[in-house]
């Protein structure tokens, strides 16, 4: 990477580091999602088991990492131990526990050795182990009626079971987590590179039955986000196995994703595979899948790795150019991102992970970050 580009980096993280210290001075323990008139609403009160309750701390670790302001630190600690109630009510958690306390308990082990970080981190693990089916090999996503269902977002939530092999010495963790990643890869990964959001299978063989749409446009359809799971969860089940084919498959699904992002100057839409009008917009999709840029740029050769840093750059720079906000007087950086294709009430807004992809982002392309994953 070239001195300008680390020299904008910088000055990004700057940046960063003014306005996210006003923001969590003017949080203190509040769980944000999405503003509402310029502000969060405290997500630990409206929602305690919210599948995005982990980024703002996964955030606050990074620019902890990146600077050493303490402030960073003890608010991700008071958001960790809001989570507690979360394992209390237990009711309504799902695979998004590795969202949830990866950014949260795990990343605080990681950095500080805290016990309690530590015992939290591996109750997440035990939950989502317990989701394992194993007639299909999988790990069931979301709950009600969906005993079969698998989506997409699982990729980056498995790193939670890497983690607990690793902290335990435990291979029965590494089993299922690889399993569910073959399973995902085999029948959720389209040939082409694109992915299904959504794999829906027999609960009790494992046959593959549909792939319905989920938050893309429509069925066969390309959400974007759904790309970027892909991408960055298959890269880091590279680096926690070494297996070949999960490389190859986040390069797969990452040069589909740069041949479509690259028609429309670097922002992506919300869908690569819908109509043209209405044009719809998420950020958080490009700067997802510039993490997962940069994480394969670290297992592929000295002449391959330039295509996918300069890729990540490209995202990130064209976000931040066009939809970051600096007035610290508003809570959120990010803005334009979208939770679904047919989401009305969160379409090209800020939403909390668009900021946590972004910082890491940039102590990435810094080499100030840690493997939260």
């Amino acid at each position: 990477m070239d001195l300008k580009t680390k020299e904008w980096a910088q000055g990004i993280l700057e940046k960063l580091d003014r306005k996210l210290t006003v923001q969590a001075t003017r949080l203190g323990e509040k769980i944000p999602y999405v503003p509402e008139n310029g502000h969060y609403p405290d997500m630990g009160e409206k929602d305690i088991i919210w599948w995005t309750n982990g980024f703002w701390s996964g955030t606050l670790w990074q620019m902890y990492h990146a600077t050493g302001n303490e402030l960073y630190a003890k608010t991700a600690e008071k958001n960790e131990a809001r989570l507690d109630a979360a394992f209390t009510q237990y009711t309504g958690l799902h695979h998004d526990v590795g969202f949830m306390w990866l950014h949260t308990a795990v990343a605080n082990y990681r950095l500080t050795e805290n016990e309690r970080s530590k015992a939290r981190g591996l109750h997440a693990a035990h939950l989502l182990a317990g989701r394992y089916n194993p007639r299909g090999k999988f790990i069931r996503s979301w709950n009600r009626d969906r005993a079969g269902w698998v989506i997409i977002d699982s990729m980056l939530n498995i790193p939670l079971l890497y983690w607990a092999r690793d902290t335990l010495d435990d291979p029965r963790f590494g089993f299922v987590a690889e399993d569910h990643a073959d399973t995902v890869m085999n029948h959720i990964v389209r040939e082409d590179g694109s992915v299904n959001h959504i794999g829906v299978f027999d609960a009790y063989t494992g046959e593959l039955i549909d792939t319905p749409a989920g938050q893309g446009y429509a069925n066969g359809s390309s959400w974007s986000r759904g790309q970027a799971w892909a991408i960055y969860g298959f890269a880091l089940s590279y680096l926690h196995t070494e297996k070949k084919e999960y490389l190859d498959t986040a390069k797969k699904v990452a040069h589909y994703f740069i041949s479509q992002v690259s028609k429309t100057d670097w922002i992506p839409l919300v869908d690569f595979r819908a109509p043209k009008e209405p044009v719809i917009i998420d950020t958080s999709a490009g700067l997802c899948a510039a993490c997962g840029f940069l994480e394969i740029a670290k297992h592929v050769g000295e002449y391959e790795k330039d295509f996918y840093i300069q890729a990540a750059v490209n995202l990130v720079q064209a976000i931040e150019k066009s939809y970051a906000n600096w007035d610290e007087t508003v809570d959120s950086v990010i803005d334009f991102s979208t939770g679904a294709y047919h989401d009305e009430a969160n379409k090209q807004v800020p939403i909390i992970y668009a900021d946590y992809y972004f910082v890491e982002a940039i102590v990435r392309l810094l080499e100030k970050d840690f493997i939260i994953w």
